[in-house]
């Protein structure tokens, strides 16, 4: 079977993007691209298809413009949003696309993702970017290429290294990441909407927060991922970084309900809070 190793790790990747609750339905996927022959190929999950039910067999291969190399199913919706990445950013060895939630509310609400802690520092140089909205005319012309050609425009523009960055929101839409493998680009996907859902939160909790300072944030990013990164081992930085996924279909809990419990807690808790803090009158007597 063509490209095997590169099927399997991107039947992982999909699957992956299930067990972590980062996609309800079928709304998320994952890619891996070889670029090691005499053309580039791409490896993509197929249209709809249920997460749990992918074998590498089902797996469409591609060269970079999209024209199908070997499969008998259709491919992912977002390929030429996959394709014109992997053109434009020859770092990127595996794409993940998801609707996980509050970094899709992120992008509906077009606003970048403020660094406001160290955990975001440890993955992204920065704030999380947002697109431009896709104009009436781009949307028309080609949604899908061009959904891909406002990432790359976003990156040139600002002169964003899509390898400290490793992932955006598109405005209005949900956010891409990626990384070296597509266990990476998984990886980098959940961190996102990790710090998405802190993000949202620390904003509840103190609307006048700007930013972590940016000595701090540029101290745990290179720690983690400059030359003289002392995170991990030494044969782990970013650029060689390796993931074995699961080889068990069965999480330890159920993480999607488990984020929703933490969500109805912590907006019970501050709803709490605001209702001890309120100046309110005292309760009237008991007529009884």
């Amino acid at each position: 079977m063509l490209l095997q190793s590169l099927r399997e790790q991107v039947v992982e990747a999909n699957r992956e993007i299930a067990r972590r609750g980062l996609a309800p339905h079928t709304f998320g996927n994952a890619s891996g691209i070889d670029r090691s022959g005499s053309q580039p190929l791409i490896v993509i999950k197929p249209s709809g298809v249920d997460y749990a039910s992918l074998t590498p067999a089902d797996m469409v291969v591609t060269d970079l413009d999209g024209k199908i190399v070997d499969g008998r199913l259709r491919p992912s919706s977002d390929l030429d949003t996959h394709t014109l990445l992997y053109r434009e950013f020859p770092q990127l060895g595996g794409i993940v696309h998801t609707h996980s939630e509050f970094a899709t509310a992120w992008a509906q609400a077009g606003r970048s993702i403020p660094c406001l802690g160290t955990t975001h520092a440890d993955y992204f140089h920065g704030p999380v970017p947002v697109t431009d909205p896709l104009s009436a005319e781009e949307v028309a012309e080609a949604y899908v290429r061009n959904t891909g050609a406002v990432i790359a425009r976003l990156f040139k523009r600002q002169k964003l290294d899509p390898v400290a960055l490793p992932g955006v929101l598109v405005c209005g839409h949900a956010p891409f990441a990626w990384g070296p493998t597509p266990a990476a680009a998984v990886e980098h996907a959940d961190v996102l909407e990790y710090i998405a859902r802190l993000a949202f939160r620390t904003m509840l909790l103190n609307s006048s927060i700007i930013s972590l300072p940016a000595h701090v944030s540029e101290y745990h990013f290179l720690r983690k991922h400059g030359p003289a990164a002392t995170y991990g081992q030494l044969a782990s930085p970013r650029s060689l970084k390796t993931h074995k996924p699961p080889t068990t279909e069965s999480p330890v809990f159920n993480k999607p309900l488990l984020f929703a419990i933490s969500g109805l807690l912590f907006s019970a808790l501050f709803a709490s809070k605001q209702y001890l803090e309120a100046d309110l009158p005292p309760p009237k007597p008991s007529l009884e």
